[in-house]
């Protein structure tokens, strides 16, 4: 995929890549404790020919060093090999540490993350090139998200991915990729601040739910899709609270939407009300205060509640 010429300064082009500090090097957050020498990437990764390194490095969470100073970070990353089948003895000896495995994975998704703050998830077509005038679409929302002071989630890998993590990257904000592991490599893009890696989706997913305000959904396939389809089921059956889901391109979506309403909603397969969890733009400025209004209703709702708290206990 072609990119702009680097440039230096806020705004310019791809971001050369910085070798991580070893935990000798790092600066420990106070109060924290040091961070554990597998929660660093290898200096193992391949020259590109300008000075910059591969950032792909399975097993590990990398990070530039603005994502250093502003989380503790650790983290490791299967699905293929869970689902397969396998001759019985394989099976039964490996499907123990299996667990483990999925068990870490969310641990350290937990751990890298736990201080993000607020944050909007985007996605969309790894498939979408630099050319295509969503790219510029999801540059641009991921930019205003961060001037509000939101980090940016993607799934860390090329199109859309890129894009909303350049805009975010460029625009000073915390830009976070949640890559996975695939048959054919896809590999952190290069505006990622904080890269986590997964083996299995459902872990990967449940980050991508569990540290997001509202979800921006841009035009894409199967994976997107089931990203969509399931936060209108956790929001629709209270397994989550409800935030913002909004979807970027009319004439992306209006096929899909009009079905819902006209052959989902008469057979009773849904609810005429469910229709109302899902929002619709083209405007980038108008998706940027849908995808934030939850979040400030809450800042305030919580401040009122805190202020409330404060008059009812009364002067000590």
């Amino acid at each position: 995929m072609p990119h702009s010429q680097n440039k230096k300064g806020k705004g310019g082009g791809r971001p050369s890549e910085q070798e991580l500090p070893t935990p000798s090097q790092a600066q420990v957050p106070s109060g924290s404790e040091a961070p554990n020498q597998a929660s660093y990437a290898n200096d193992d990764g391949a020259h590109d020919g300008n000075g910059n390194r591969e950032r792909r490095r399975s097993g590990r969470v990398t990070y530039r060093p603005k994502a250093e100073a502003m989380l503790t970070v650790h983290a490791r990353t299967e699905d293929e090999r869970l689902l397969s089948p396998r001759h019985r003895p394989a099976f039964l000896d490996s499907d123990p540490w299996r667990s483990l495995r999925i068990l870490s994975e969310f641990v350290e998704g937990f751990d890298a993350l736990a201080a993000v703050g607020k944050a909007v998830t985007i996605f969309g077509s790894a498939r979408v090139p630099e050319s295509d005038p969503y790219y510029a679409k999801a540059r641009e929302l991921a930019g205003l998200l961060a001037g509000r002071g939101f980090a940016v989630i993607t799934g860390g890998g090329p199109g859309i991915m890129e894009a909303a993590n350049r805009g975010c990257h460029e625009a000073g904000g915390l830009s976070i990729g949640c890559n996975i592991e695939l048959p054919h490599e896809q590999s952190v893009n290069a505006y990622v601040d904080l890269g986590v890696e997964f083996r299995y989706f459902f872990a990967r997913k449940t980050m991508f739910v569990k540290y997001a305000d509202a979800f921006a959904i841009f035009p894409g396939g199967f994976g997107t899709l089931d990203e969509l389809f399931e936060s209108l089921t956790l929001i629709q059956t209270g397994k989550i609270r409800h935030f913002p889901v909004v979807l970027v391109g009319h004439e992306y979506w209006a096929g899909l939407l009009e079905w819902l309403r006209t052959d989902a909603v008469p057979r009773g397969a849904i609810a005429a009300e469910d229709l109302d969890l899902v929002q619709c733009t083209d405007d980038m400025q108008e998706a940027c205060a849908m995808l934030t209004a939850g979040s400030t209703r809450r800042a305030k709702e919580a401040a009122k509640a805190d202020k409330a708290s404060e008059l009812t206990a009364g002067p000590r």
